[in-house]
């Protein structure tokens, strides 16, 4: 596809990928950072008291204890211990162009996960549950995903969450220190989901099998039985996710996501197949893309505007009703409140039932995961 691989000097670097993909030389993380991690990068920042406490947690987190941790009480990969997840390693540092191979352990837990942790060196960690469910070329996509967490510098972040959603339940008797805890956690959420976006177009690089990284997605949300699963089927739920119900399940849909790590599967799903039939993405494959040479003259100004201008065509063009409803707003609509009282179906209202319609009691069953 991208013609001969050149070699590399690096010694880290001299396993060449099992069969011909592109390589990406010099390749910067922002060619694949979706929009909305930017700015949430940038609007976690900002979060009064961030910097502080940054600062703080990045001088006592306990960054060797950590890799004792995993060094003593999980498998480290080598050509000697999980030999083809060390070749998959390799090759995704090689494809991205990640100098320095980072650590990867794989963790005896029967659920599937992996995550790429560490604040001043990455580390790679795997659960037995997910290398017993993928196969190797999605599997590939999901070391390409962690490859690019540490591309971007998201192990520093993450660890961080990690470490503070551990304090938050230690202190949640100090009603105070809670409230400031959860707000810096929340926001760091928020961030880590839109992250979870760059990293999967990341791994889509280093794969290079849209399907292959399709398949994966399916596979953690419904498990080892492809036979019973249909791509496109499983992406119509995505649309049927956006676009279904009132503003009563748009609600819904921000407080179901608030407490978790990473977005919703069938999201996952639908932007990255987006993203793979988008023009950004063929010029990346044809080698237009930002070097990191090129970082330290980026604007900050110029990405932000980016992200904006992603944000303002997503409320555009989405078809969830309170999106829908902002939009609105912005385009200087009439009769906002009669739309708000029928987006809730007379909530509380005349209309009998204390939901206003018959699909109250779906709503109360609805299940986070």
């Amino acid at each position: 596809m991208g013609g001969r691989m050149p070699d590399v000097p690096n010694e880290q670097h001299d396993h060449v990928p099992s069969r011909q993909r592109r390589r990406f030389p010099g390749i910067s993380s922002r060619a694949y950072e979706h929009p909305a991690d930017r700015s949430a990068l940038v609007a976690l920042r900002k979060l009064t008291g961030f910097d502080t406490v940054f600062k703080a947690l990045s001088g006592l987190l306990p960054e060797r204890s950590l890799r004792l941790l995993f060094l003593s009480d999980s498998v480290r990969v080598s050509d000697d211990q999980f030999a083809h997840l060390n070749s998959m390693l390799r090759d995704a540092c090689y494809i991205l162009d990640l100098e320095k191979v980072p650590p990867m352990y794989v963790n005896q837990d029967p659920q599937p996960n992996a995550m790429c942790i560490g604040l001043d060196e990455p580390i790679i960690v795997v659960t037995t549950g997910l290398v017993e469910l993928l196969d190797e070329e999605e599997m590939r996509a999901v070391v390409g995903h962690e490859v690019g967490h540490a591309l971007s510098g998201h192990s520093v972040y993450r660890t961080i969450l990690l470490f503070l959603t551990s304090l938050a339940l230690r202190v949640a008797w100090i009603p105070l220190g809670n409230l400031a805890i959860m707000a810096i956690v929340t926001a760091l959420r928020e961030w880590f989901r839109k992250s979870e976006l760059s990293a999967d177009r990341a791994g889509l690089l280093v794969g290079q099998d849209l399907q292959a990284s399709m398949r994966g997605l399916m596979k953690i949300a419904g498990g080892n039985h492809l036979h019973e699963m249909n791509v496109d089927a499983f992406l119509k739920q995505a649309e049927e996710y956006e676009a279904g119900g009132d503003l009563r399940d748009s609600v819904l849909k921000i407080l179901n996501v608030m407490p978790r790590s990473h977005p919703f599967t069938t999201v996952r799903a639908a932007e990255l197949k987006k993203w793979a039939e988008s023009r950004d993405h063929q010029r990346l494959m044809d080698g237009h893309y930002p070097r990191r040479t090129e970082d330290k003259d980026t604007s900050v100004t110029d990405s932000f505007r980016e992200s904006a201008a992603h944000y303002s065509t997503h409320v555009k063009n989405s078809k969830d009703p309170l999106m829908k409803l902002v939009s609105d707003i912005a385009g200087g609509a009439g009769d906002l409140g009669g739309r708000v009282r029928r987006g809730f179906g007379n909530f509380g209202g005349q209309s009998g039932g204390e939901g206003g319609g018959g699909n109250t009691g779906n709503h109360g069953t609805r299940d986070d995961e």
